[in-house]
């Protein structure tokens, strides 16, 4: 199984109104992108210094699986939107 896990540092403008479009949008995904297993999307609470404003834990079958996923025209939607509404974003992926 793959595991990929993004977090994302939202830019101040229209800050809460971006966290929940793009939560929405991304869980979207699970039904749009049949190689997607398994999708979580959270909002932090904690609001640290070292915090992110969201993350998403998710799981893939395949490495091949995690590769068509990020080219996947649904996923490249949410991409964009992403783009114009964050500062940075850290990713790991990972198989177990």
């Amino acid at each position: 199984m793959i595991v990929h896990i993004v977090m994302f540092k939202f830019k101040d403008e229209n800050k809460q109104e971006n966290l929940m479009v793009v939560k929405s949008k991304l869980e979207e995904l699970v039904s749009k992108i049949p190689m997607l297993d398994k999708m979580e999307v959270g909002i932090d609470f904690n609001q640290s210094e070292r915090a992110f404003d969201l993350s998403l834990y998710s799981t893939f079958a395949t490495k091949d699986d995690l590769k068509a996923y990020a080219i996947h025209p649904a996923h490249l939607e949410v991409v964009e939107l992403i783009k114009n509404v964050t500062e940075v974003s850290k990713v790991v992926d990972y198989e177990i």
